[in-house]
């Protein structure tokens, strides 16, 4: 993948691994049953600022000064009522860090992932999703830890960690992509960034026709009657994938979809950019386009939302411009 950035690849397939064993122990201890039928969250909320904080921890660590946008904050987890679930986050952080740590530290490591509120202005940062995909995970289905970081409003480098996504004959998967050096896989349990990733590739799928395409389970998250639609405007008789988080990007960064949509479900919505940023260059990467439903790229200048596009189409490149004439038509309809 080329020396640049190749310490901080290093750094991020560590930080995201880590995390993702956080997230793997907080889901058998916590996730029960019993837990999910009463829709009871607190695994996720467990999981979710444990793992912001072991990557915001590492991150800090070895790069000091780079801000960090997040998708969590401490100030709820703070509260004296939230003792309780605070106890547990940091013996979480603990274990998953290999030392002994009070609250205090673990919850500065949490806020460290505050930068980008006032919105745009950083040349440098990393933006993180502790956990994308809250549902997948309290189903024990998709979700990713994704980091990624951005330098003059560029992604340059994206690590996505998929625990249940396969890898040959294994469960868990780490994505990376690092700009010009291509995008490839590493098993979710190797060692460190030195080994070498197996290259991926998106699909050489000509035809819309003999395309699959894959989006979010939730349809508050994407249109799925619109996507319906432009699945029967491109002539696709295959069935849609469906599946939570970015694992999506990483599904057609590696060829096993096509085309990736999340399409607007109401006008004022704001895509944040940590949803995005990770994924958007593991697809570019393997050779694949990521833009908004009007074909403008990702602009991710603005602080933590992507403010000036609305919706994502990805795809293996040669369907894109079909893809795009598609959703014009469709969502003009509609």
């Amino acid at each position: 993948m080329g020396k640049q950035w190749e310490h901080e690849l290093e750094v991020a397939v560590k930080a995201v691994r880590a995390a993702v064993g956080v997230c793997r122990t907080v889901q058998h201890q916590l996730a029960t049953p019993e837990k999910l039928e009463k829709k009871d969250r607190s695994p996720v909320t467990v999981a979710d600022f444990a793992s912001q904080a072991v990557v915001c921890a590492q991150l800090a660590q070895a790069f000091g000064d780079d801000p960090i946008i997040a998708e969590e904050d401490s100030a709820e987890l703070r509260k004296p009522e939230r003792a309780a679930i605070r106890q547990v986050v940091v013996g979480h952080v603990a274990a998953g860090m290999g030392q002994e740590l009070d609250e205090a530290e673990v919850m500065d490591w949490i806020d460290l992932g505050g930068a980008g509120a006032s919105g745009g202005g950083l040349d440098r940062f990393w933006t993180l999703d502790p956990i994308d995909g809250t549902k997948g995970f309290l189903r024990r289905e998709q979700y990713a830890v994704a980091l990624s970081l951005v330098e003059h409003g560029r992604v340059v480098l994206g690590v996505l960690g998929c625990p249940n996504l396969p890898l040959g004959d294994r469960v868990g998967a780490v994505f990376v992509a690092v700009q010009g050096g291509g995008a490839g896989v590493l098993p979710l349990d190797g060692s460190g960034a030195s080994e070498a990733a197996a290259a991926i590739h998106v699909s050489a799928v000509a035809s819309p026709d003999g395309a699959r395409f894959c989006e979010s389970v939730e349809s508050a998250h994407s249109s799925h009657s619109d996507s319906d639609d432009i699945a029967h405007d491109l002539g696709m008789t295959s069935q849609p994938l469906r599946m939570d988080s970015q694992a999506k990007y990483a599904t057609v960064a590696r060829g096993d979809a096509s085309i990736y949509l999340r399409l607007p479900t109401r006008a004022d919505y704001q895509e944040m950019i940590w949803d995005h940023a990770a994924g958007a260059i593991v697809v570019t990467e393997a050779g694949g386009r990521v833009t908004d439903i009007a074909g403008q790229p990702l602009d991710f200048t603005h602080g933590r939302t992507l403010v000036t596009n609305r919706g994502i189409v990805a795809t293996n490149g040669t369907l894109h411009e079909a893809v795009l004439n598609s959703v014009t038509r469709v969502m003009g309809r509609s």
